[in-house]
């Protein structure tokens, strides 16, 4: 798994790490079982703190989409609450929505760009991240 740390962004860099991680389990680069690289191994390979890389690796865990064991470290386990997720997922789109509409989106173009994503992730209407 290949992480990219844009310095230069307005994203915080745990954000843009458990996004990255996120994208990796979409995109089937890792899969559940699968361990993360040590706090202190991630943190040195690309050159950011180790409490960045906590703080990632804890909001992944507190998202369900690992466990953190003291003597295995992280490792990818999906939570499979799909009602949760679904909520969760409800909660974020009614802002990113919300701000479409200011900016005139239409709903076509929202639905041809959700489209559009399923399909770099590979993913079909009815398959999961697993």
């Amino acid at each position: 798994m290949l992480i990219e740390i844009d310095f230069q962004s307005d994203e915080a860099i745990y954000m843009q790490l458990r996004n990255q991680i996120i994208m990796a389990i979409a995109t089937s680069m890792i899969h559940e079982g699968d361990p993360l690289p040590s706090v202190r191994q991630l943190a040195g390979d690309i050159g950011i703190n180790m409490h960045t890389v906590n703080k990632a690796y804890s909001v992944l865990r507190q998202e369900g989409f690992v466990t953190i064991d003291r003597r295995k470290g992280a490792v990818i386990a999906l939570d499979t609450d799909k009602m949760q997720a679904v909520e969760e997922l409800r909660e974020g789109l009614r802002v990113i929505l919300a701000k479409a509409v200011c900016k005139d989106v239409s709903r076509a173009e929202v639905h041809e760009l959700v489209d559009e994503i399923y399909r770099e992730l590979g993913k079909q209407e009815d398959d999961g991240c697993r």
